[in-house]
């Protein structure tokens, strides 16, 4: 759905004010005092910032507990813990994926976000269950968010044989990206892991976006043979690495040569900015050259209680994370959670320029600084020309 609004008075990212004209669901003219034809809507701006629509760049839409009863968590520290129990408790809570992904993606919509990436649990004990309820949402919600999938092994690959072709099914069945997850910590077979997810990219033309949770040596490790396989296999801007703890290591003889390699390969990388992990050092990534892109990855799920969507807050993370205090630092973590999710996910005509989708987040504030760190709830939201949301209600009501 596309529409025509003339929106006045506002400020394109905390610049000088001007008028939107959106015709079709495009940005057709930025300037001011544009007359509005004839029977279009007219949104007064009041004075407030716009920027383009916040960019999910990494959750998992299929196993959000948004809306159910209270989660109490007690499971166990090691990360094979929480996938075990997730799995084994998804039928128990009730966690349905059309629904609860639904639930996710209006609640996201309504804090500003217009694109989302969304891993799907494929596993051989529920099969296609996730892709298919995501792919009912990503059908039905097109009008207030874009949804794409990646087909992910989160319980394993090769440790649970049938694995890979459930993966190469979920491909089959529409799903855009390939994924994959910690070849060494998860399968320990770092060389059939990622023969077999990039074989699948290569049987499908579709891109990588891997789960890397392996920290130091063994990341750096993995990390390598990414790199190998991407440069043998021309795979050059297709493949992103998320969460890339080991990254965050301070030995800069291990770090800056895989950092020079991913910009040479244009290799991206999806950072949670989290709050205990080693994390990737976001300006030396972009100063390198390297796509980086942000996500809320759970939101309350069995994993952790946290989350709501918010990624004018995750930028707010990605700010704290790297220590950055000054406005044009500030700037960088906001570029993240909106251009650099956009070039990740490759979204074409994504911007505030004439001719880009009309995909806006109007917002108070002064400067994008102070607009990342109020985090107004005072927003309007513009999915391809028509308001979807407005001071945090949905034209969509959750399931």
């Amino acid at each position: 759905m596309t529409a025509s609004l003339l929106i006045r008075n506002v400020r394109p990212n905390a610049g000088a004010a001007l008028d939107i004209l959106v015709e079709d669901g495009r940005i057709a003219r930025m300037a001011k005092d544009i007359a509005a034809p004839a029977g279009v809507p007219v949104e007064d701006g009041r004075g407030e910032i716009v920027i383009p629509g916040l960019v999910e760049a990494h959750t998992h839409l299929d196993k959000s507990l948004w809306g159910l009863p209270w989660y109490v968590n007690e499971v166990g520290p090691k990360l094979l813990d929480k996938i075990d129990n997730e799995r084994e408790s998804k039928k128990r809570l009730d966690i349905d994926p059309a629904r609860q992904s639904a639930r996710q993606s209006v609640q996201s919509s309504l804090m500003g976000t217009t694109h989302i990436r969304s891993h799907v649990d494929v596993d051989t004990e529920h099969g296609l269950w996730g892709v298919e309820g995501v792919m009912a949402t990503r059908d039905g919600y097109r009008d207030i968010v874009d949804i794409e999938l990646v087909a992910f092994p989160q319980s394993g690959l090769l440790r649970r044989p049938g694995t890979l072709e459930l993966m190469d099914q979920a491909m089959k069945a529409g799903c855009e990206i390939v994924g994959g997850l910690d070849p060494c910590g998860i399968d320990r077979d770092p060389k059939g892991h990622l023969d077999a997810v990039f074989g699948l990219c290569q049987k499908y033309g579709k891109p990588l976006d891997i789960h890397l949770h392996e920290p130091g040596e063994m990341g750096a490790f993995s990390t390598e043979l990414i790199i190998e396989r991407t440069r043998a296999l021309g795979m050059h801007g297709k493949v992103t690495i998320s969460h890339a703890f080991c990254l965050g290591s301070p030995d800069m003889a291990l770090v800056d040569p895989l950092i020079g390699e991913l910009a040479a390969l244009d290799i991206a990388i999806m950072t949670t900015a989290p709050s205990r992990s080693a994390a990737p050092p976001v300006r030396k990534l972009v100063d390198a050259g390297v796509r980086v892109c942000s996500g809320s990855d759970g939101i309350r799920d069995t994993w952790g209680p946290y989350g709501n969507a918010d990624m004018i807050e995750r930028a707010m993370f990605v700010g704290l994370r790297n220590n950055f205090r000054r406005d044009d630092e500030l700037k960088i973590a906001l570029d993240v959670c909106t251009q650099g999710g956009a070039q990740v996910m490759e979204i074409a005509d994504y911007g505030l320029a004439e001719g880009k989708a009309a995909d806006l987040v109007i917002m108070p504030g002064e400067t994008l600084a102070e607009l990342i760190v109020t985090r107004s709830p005072k927003r309007r939201v513009v999915k391809r020309g028509r308001i979807v949301a407005r001071d945090g209600v949905s034209v969509r009501a959750a399931p």
